[in-house]
């Protein structure tokens, strides 16, 4: 399944930045990132089977191997695309929201779009290591 990042606005150079390279060069899942501009833009619709998964400060905050299960069982019901869409600074449309598939928050805290990114793609990475039962993720 291929995990789609779409974020609004450029992450340039930064420490950020680096992170998400680093657990995209880790990913052994196809990961693709589409930035779009601060306002505007549109992604192309896809051509498969997908879920949205909108990061939002209203979502659920799931633990590591509850995100990591559901998106084995989306692939395994056959979602060739899970996209994962970070807002602008004032959020998501109601609209959208309730066309997700899911609401996902990193805990109650108002995270640094930037830094949501890297965050993100490290879930992304421990999700992927929990399915594929590597050590990467130890928990009780």
């Amino acid at each position: 399944m291929l995990l789609h990042i779409i974020a609004r606005g450029k992450i340039t150079r930064s420490p950020e930045a680096e992170l998400v390279a680093r657990y995209e060069k880790r990913l052994t899942w196809r990961l693709k990132l589409t930035e779009l501009p601060e306002t505007g833009g549109r992604v192309p619709e896809p051509q498969t089977p997908y879920k949205t998964v909108l990061l939002d400060e209203r979502g659920r905050d799931l633990p590591s191997e509850e995100l990591a299960a559901m998106l084995e069982r989306w692939r395994d019901d056959g979602m060739r695309e899970c996209r994962f869409v970070l807002g602008a600074a004032d959020g998501h449309s109601k609209a959208e929201r309730a066309e997700a598939d899911l609401l996902l928050a990193f805990g109650r805290a108002t995270w640094p779009h930037l830094l949501a990114r890297a965050m993100l793609a490290e879930q992304l990475y421990r999700a992927t290591t929990i399915i594929a039962g590597h050590p990467y993720h130890r928990s009780g």
